[in-house]
């Protein structure tokens, strides 16, 4: 029987952290959600330290309301650093974080947002270990509303693995169970690459939605040659799991 250990959770409630509450519940630990809505901020550091205490590990799966670079950048190093020094008070042992692959590629915006937090996470006195994912299975719908204008949607050129948040949880999960450091950040990513404008087209015939799928190519963003030229691909070493987009609908849909 596996020891039962107690986890800590930022970001509790969102897209990849909920699936990690409820793997870390399937498998028998006992799960500290860390949320606004649960009365713990990981920017003010309200009510953190009491959430941590117990905890072997943190989880760090949190998320700030801007996509922009500047703000993004000022959430996600708060967070890490809070996480960090709460952490090493309370006595927690290490802390798991997810990234992005290929967000060391990007010249700025979001990428750049998260290489900001890999370092604040590495940086802090606790061990920490970086999971850097493919793009979510979830990502194509809100891409496609983003990009809709009237009965069109332009979604952006690119090469992508993706992967479901479910798969990214298990990971994630996996990561935080073991002790031992590695020195690589570990990726993961769907079982094969796919054009993000196919999947897009998928997603919409299958909710019976009118719109058109336009697949772009933004020559004005210095980081399109990124989307482009598979600069979002995991590497020869990422570990490849499934469902596929397409099993991942009809799961879903």
């Amino acid at each position: 029987m596996n020891e039962v250990r107690r986890f800590a959770v930022a970001g509790a409630t969102g897209r990849v952290g909920r699936h990690v509450v409820e793997v870390l519940r399937g498998a028998g630990h006992k799960v500290v959600p860390i949320s606004r809505s649960s009365g713990v901020d990981v920017i003010t550091g309200e009510g953190l330290e009491a959430a941590l205490v117990g905890a072997v590990c943190v989880i760090d799966t949190a998320t700030g309301p801007s996509p922009e670079q500047g703000p993004a950048t000022e959430f996600f190093t708060t967070a890490a650093r809070n996480l960090q020094e709460t952490g090493a008070r309370a006595g927690v042992q290490r802390i798991v974080t997810v990234s992005i692959i290929g967000c060391d590629r990007f010249s700025g915006g979001y990428g750049a947002a998260k290489v900001a937090h890999e370092e604040a996470a590495l940086a802090g006195p606790l061990p920490a270990r970086v999971l850097r994912a493919a793009q979510f299975h979830e990502f194509v719908e809100q891409l496609v509303e983003w990009g809709r204008q009237g009965h069109v949607s332009r979604v952006p050129k690119m090469r992508t693995q993706l992967v479901a948040a479910r798969t990214v949880a298990e990971a994630l999960v996996q990561l935080a169970d073991d002790a031992s450091e590695t020195a690589r950040a570990p990726q993961i990513a769907g079982p094969r690459e796919e054009r993000l404008a196919e999947m897009a087209g998928l997603l919409v015939a299958r909710r019976g939605d009118a719109v058109a799928i336009e697949e772009i190519s933004n020559r004005a963003d210095p980081d399109t040659e990124v989307f482009e030229a598979g600069g979002l691909l995991p590497d020869p070493h990422a570990t490849l799991a499934g469902p596929t987009f397409a099993d991942w609908l009809d799961e879903t849909r």
